[in-house]
């Protein structure tokens, strides 16, 4: 594919998996590191440098090797970087030294782009004193964040200052560092983009991931993040605006907090691959390290590489901490060999208790499927991931508000009496457009047979949805406030031709629920058995009424 040779500053978990992706592609690399690093273990044919990445003699001996530097841990020594640069022009280094370099220092990092016009949250240098930090809470309040400046990954180099009383604990703890204050960012939910940035400077960006930290180490990834629509594409504006800022090719991590109010705020950039990225691995065409070693090397990448598999992929990825007893790990491991659309990666580390060993990517059509491995993983019943196989909808009931669900809930309880599996949620064709859009297009996918769609005044849910899917989609008007409903009525028989969608009369949930029934009973025999015992059932329960008029009269049959 390309003969020249990338070499990469660092062989941890993340230098193995770009060494991977890039043997995938017949680009040789060399690893700097120590002795028997991850990356070197699996490409142990190759002579690499022994060393650490921050040492001056052993960075210019891996350079004076290869044609393409670039870096999977950012503290690195970007000084000789930068005169690297100037020394030898024909090595192409990226991200470029002045950007890994602005990043390593975190105030700084911040300070750049809330001068670019980026939203973060408002930072201020502090000195190492307990006055000085008195100053902040001054000024910030209480709580606010204490952070190291350098040398801070995993939530080493943070310090949560709750009152006063913490300043002289914060120091102690953060004792010989360079130090930034940060105010407190009252967050629901934190997000995390990766962003491919070209060489000709153009951006591309995956999905927006959900991060679950415990203990300040990333623990869960839900991708996409469960988020609305608009905030999933106002976290990658954010992200790829950020990462445009600075200069080099490479893939960059972007972490941000969602804020109470709906604002997204900007926490920090790692220009390099990045743990909330794992899951890329089994989920997208591309994954986040193919994509940096393509984005160095200038090869061609397809903007539909980075989006996830197909319209209804959903993934959880899953790290795998070493154990408080040696090896203790392995048993989450073991589960995850035998759950379905799991998948295991190792980095060849010894067992270190919190130390990231590897993690586990959970590939499912829906969230709540890869919620299901992930509990089995995680030790739950076996049973519960058999369960929800056998339980995927084959009927969904949409409706555009929740004032529509005393009428769709009658067709909900006659799916129920049959023992169809269903889900019921709210799409709204104007308020939330991506959503109709993911959930139509996704239905087919997800096993869905029919789709149940209720909606009021001008009725555009069921029209919606049925020209986005080739599903069967049966309109159920639902009576409003002022036209009782025949407006919805008249709006959905007058579909335009080759977009079809049947229609009940007005408030019918039930009739809409039996019709979904006939279409799975076309070729699903066990429903045309229930139909059948559900019609032979109302016409005893019509004789019997008939049978207690005639003998007892019209005048006693109705006092009672």
């Amino acid at each position: 594919m390309d003969s020249r040779t990338v070499g990469i500053l660092g062989g941890g978990q993340l230098g193995r998996m770009l060494v991977e992706a890039a043997s995938r592609l017949n680009i040789d690399t060399l690893i700097l590191d120590a002795e028997n690093a991850p990356a070197k273990q699996i490409r142990a044919s190759t002579l690499h440098v022994n060393g650490s990445f921050s040492d001056a003699s052993a960075v210019r001996e891996l350079a004076s090797r290869v044609d393409v530097l670039t870096v999977e841990i950012e503290h690195v020594n970007a000084d000789v970087l930068i005169e690297l640069q100037k020394e030898k022009p024909e090595l192409e280094i990226h991200p470029a030294p002045d950007t890994i370099k602005l990043i390593q220092d975190k105030y700084m990092q911040k300070i750049h782009l809330i001068g670019k016009g980026i939203a973060a949250p408002e930072s201020v240098s502090v000195e190492n004193t307990e006055e000085s930090l008195r100053a902040i809470g001054s000024k910030f309040g209480y709580p606010y964040m204490l952070k190291s400046r350098t040398q801070a990954y995993d939530g080493r180099g943070n310090y949560v200052v709750s009152s006063a009383v913490d300043i002289s604990s914060a120091l102690r703890a953060l004792r010989s560092r360079p130090l930034y204050a940060e105010k407190w960012a009252p967050f629901t939910k934190e997000l995390a983009v990766m962003v491919v940035r070209q060489r000709d400077g153009s951006t591309l960006s995956y999905p927006a991931v959900e991060t679950i930290q415990t203990n300040n180490i990333c623990h869960l990834v839900y991708a996409p993040a469960r988020i609305a629509d608009s905030v999933q594409t106002r976290a990658r504006y954010l992200a790829e605006k950020a990462v445009a800022t600075f200069a080099g090719a490479g893939i960059f991590g972007v972490e941000m907090f969602l804020l109470e109010n709906g604002e997204i705020l900007l926490n920090e950039i790692a220009p390099r691959p990045h743990n909330s990225g794992h899951y890329t691995i089994d989920a997208c065409p591309t994954s986040q390290f193919e994509a940096h070693i393509r984005a160095i090397m200038g090869l061609p990448i397809a903007k539909n590489g980075l989006a996830l598999s197909t319209p209804i992929t959903n993934a959880i990825m899953l790290n795998v901490l070493g154990a408080d007893h040696p090896n203790g790990e392995l048993e989450i491991c073991k589960r995850s060999l035998t759950t379905r659309g799991a998948t295991l990666h190792l980095y060849g580390k010894i067992t270190r208790p919190g130390r990231k060993m590897g993690h586990i990517n959970i590939v499912a059509g829906s969230m709540y499927e890869c919620e299901t491995r992930l509990a089995q993983i995680q030790g739950a019943d076996e049973a519960i991931s058999s369960e929800i196989e056998d339980e995927k909808p084959l009927v969904g009931i949409i409706m555009g508000s929740d004032s529509d669900l005393p009428v769709m809930a009658v067709g909900a309880r006659i799916l129920k009496q049959f023992g169809v599996p269903f889900e019921v949620t709210i799409v709204s064709a104007h308020r939330t457009p991506f959503r109709m859009t993911k959930y139509a297009t996704e239905a087919a996918a997800r096993g869905m047979r029919t789709i149940i769609a209720g909606a009021g005044g001008a009725a555009h849910l069921p029209g919606m949805v049925a020209a986005m899917t080739t599903l069967p989609v049966i309109g159920v008007p639902v009576k409003g406030s002022s036209l009782d409903g025949v407006d919805s009525l008249h709006s959905i028989v007058q579909m335009p031709r080759g977009i079809p969608v049947a229609t009940v009369a007005i408030n019918n949930a039930t009739n809409a629920a039996l019709l979904a029934i006939r279409n799975l009973a076309a070729f699903m025999p066990e429903y045309q058995l229930k139909l059948e015992q559900y019609y032979i059932s109302t016409e005893y329960e019509v004789l019997g009424k008939a049978e207690i008029l005639e003998r007892i009269g019209y005048e006693e049959y109705l006092s009672k």
